[in-house]
């Protein structure tokens, strides 16, 4: 059963290094780590009890003949496996439990923390990285708190057996003491050699996931255009590679794997022989050289446990970087030109490794940042107010639907960027820098809204983002301005039938309106929509770009779009060209007065469009 988190709220992560991040998960459940050490050191402990009773049945039964203390020695005997039993039961038991709140504890603050950020995340990290760090390395990171009970208990064991050999010979305890730190010191380059090993792999591994998500979430495009084979053959390529390095991790893991089974085999054949050379001499007894092969091959259990915990260690701090790395992006650190998650690879920072457009809508939510964890800025405007962009000259007035015609696509989504705060700009938002103000109050008043976002799997309604407070009228009214009445009428339970994710039962015409619907019915104050009808045929768009401006009438709006059937409805239409605004005014003097405006918004057949 999975441990229970002891508060709703799992705490707030050390992110300043893996050790430190390892070190909260531990200092998270200090009582069950207490316990787990105690369990573990008892079992390590009553490991090297039995070899005593061996001991004490061969020279006080065996050799005296005496039955009644033979049977009472053999008595200890089995009362001491009940009892280890029992014992490495618990431990078990209780380590168990710290690994499982580990990684519980680590998937709820990743959670919590890529719900956060938003929009940031795939700018910073592609989604490949993401589903590698949920999932593995999580799990990695747990395996090392192990070290607080079996690896506390092995420490404790190895000075508990060194102190017993020490009364039975000083020079086999010497080559205890000496033995076990020679064994971590040939082990030591090889766990070592695995770090940087694992540290390549697991990149190239993320990179690679997020190829494959692309492709798959492109597969009809990349099937349409002839391009499914070039892909293919692309990620069998990397595909290739991360096999390669996969086989280098291997080797190395192998060669750990040998050593930590051969190394205390030859440490144990080594004391016993030594053993036995001093028995010959009468130097020991039979039952002291019979307790001391018991007492090495008892100490083969620490070993290899210390062997192991080093061998996670490594692990767990690559992974618990990778972890610290991720929760390290903040809502604000909006990754400048040129700047790159750590260790992450050009292409796994492309935007096909990480769509931008796959979390604006949904990050657009209100109250995605406490309040409490920002800095005081400015005060973010009372009422509608003007956004104004230097980079390309555009002033949006406050309560008008403006018409943005850009003719490069790029140009496009980096301005909705900058109007809606995902990279850090020279905005200003009623003579107020955007970047300023608090990042929840622009989520909260400031949507973008992309033709493409995410959908999630649930009901229509849940895709929607309509509550259960939320009346059917309300949500009636953002279906219909996105002329996405039909997709609801053609579903069997309506509202409430559930959509897988993405949507894909559902055509793209019929995707593109879920999606106006889905960011109508928030009402922000602010609705920045990119080429919102570009899948839908001309008699819908026509209905859209009429409903769309009785709907957003008094709000302000912007249309990134080239079609002149919404550009035709708006209250202002401003033209960029290379990066700046060449030209504003209604969409019918653009179209007269400016040729390049002309041939944008025409598509080759001007005459159409007089």
């Amino acid at each position: 059963m999975p441990p229970q988190i002891p508060h709703p709220d799992p705490g707030t992560p050390d992110t300043r290094g893996p050790m430190r991040y390892l070190w909260w998960l531990v200092r998270c459940q200090p009582w069950r780590a207490l316990r787990g050490s105690l369990l573990g050191t008892a079992w390590m402990i009553g490991l090297s009890a039995r070899p005593y009773l061996i001991a004490r049945a061969v020279d006080d039964g065996l050799r005296t003949g005496d039955t009644r203390a033979l049977a009472l020695w053999v008595a200890a005997i089995v009362v001491a496996g009940v009892g280890l039993s029992y014992l490495g039961i618990m431990r078990h038991r209780t380590m168990t439990f710290i690994r499982e709140d580990a990684k519980a504890r680590s998937a709820e603050v990743l959670l919590r923390h890529l719900s956060r950020i938003g929009a940031v995340l795939p700018r910073r990290v592609g989604a490949g990285e993401v589903s590698t760090i949920g999932g593995s390395d999580i799990d990695w990171t747990a395996q090392v708190l192990t070290l607080t009970g079996p690896g506390v208990g092995a420490v404790v064991a190895y000075g508990v057996i060194a102190v017993v050999l020490w009364s039975i010979s000083p020079m086999l305890a010497l080559c205890v003491l000496v033995g076990v730190p020679v064994v971590g010191l040939v082990v030591g380059p090889l766990l070592r050699r695995l770090e940087r090993a694992e540290s390549v792999y697991r990149r190239q591994q993320g990179a690679l996931t997020a190829r494959s998500g692309d492709i798959v979430a492109g597969l009809r495009v990349l099937a349409g255009v002839g391009g499914r084979d070039l892909f293919a053959r692309r990620y069998a390529a990397r595909s290739q590679e991360l096999r390669a390095e996969g086989y280098r991790v291997g080797a190395v893991n192998s060669w750990i794997d040998a050593a930590t089974v051969a190394i205390p085999g030859l440490f144990l054949a080594a004391v016993v022989w030594l053993t036995a050379r001093m028995a010959v001499t009468g130097d020991v007894t039979i039952g002291e050289l019979v307790a001391v092969y018991g007492y090495v091959a008892t100490l083969i259990v620490p070993v290899w446990f210390l062997l192991e915990g080093s061998h996670q260690l490594i692990r767990g701090r690559v992974a618990a970087r990778r972890i610290a790395d991720l929760l390290n992006v903040t809502p604000d650190d909006v990754g400048g030109p040129g700047r790159r998650w750590p260790d992450q690879t050009p292409e796994a920072g492309r935007p096909e490794a990480g769509r931008p457009e796959a979390g604006r809508s949904e990050a657009g939510r209100p109250g995605s940042v406490p309040e409490a964890r920002r800095p005081p800025g400015p005060a973010a405007p009372d009422g509608p107010a003007d956004l104004h962009d230097p980079v390309t000259g555009l002033t949006v007035r406050a309560g008008w639907l403006t018409g943005v015609a850009v003719d490069d696509p790029a140009t496009a989504v980096a301005l909705a960027d900058r109007l809606g705060r995902y990279v850090v700009s020279g905005v200003t938002w009623g003579g107020v820098p955007l970047r300023d103000v608090a990042l929840d109050e622009v989520r909260a008043r400031i949507l973008v809204a992309d033709h493409d976002s995410y959908l999630f799997a649930g009901t229509l309604r849940d895709i929607l983002g309509a509550g259960a407070d939320d009346d059917d009228e309300r949500i009636g009214a953002a279906l219909r301005t996105a002329s996405a009445q039909d997709v609801v009428d053609s579903l069997p339970a309506g509202l409430d039938t559930p959509i897988d994710a993405r949507a894909r039962t559902l055509s793209g015409g019929q995707r593109q309106r879920l999606r106006l619907a889905r960011a109508l019915h928030r009402e922000p104050e602010v609705l920045i929509l990119i080429d919102p009808t570009s899948a839908v045929d001309a008699h819908t768009e026509a209905r859209i770009a009429e409903r769309l401006r009785t709907a957003r009438a008094g709000r302000t709006t912007v249309l990134i779009a080239t079609s002149p059937l919404l550009l035709g409805r708006a209250d202002l239409v401003a033209h960029l060209s290379a990066g700046r605004v060449t030209g504003t005014g209604s969409h019918t003097d653009l179209f007269d007065s400016d040729p390049a405006y002309r041939h944008l918004v025409a598509r080759g057949s001007e005459e159409a469009y007089r």
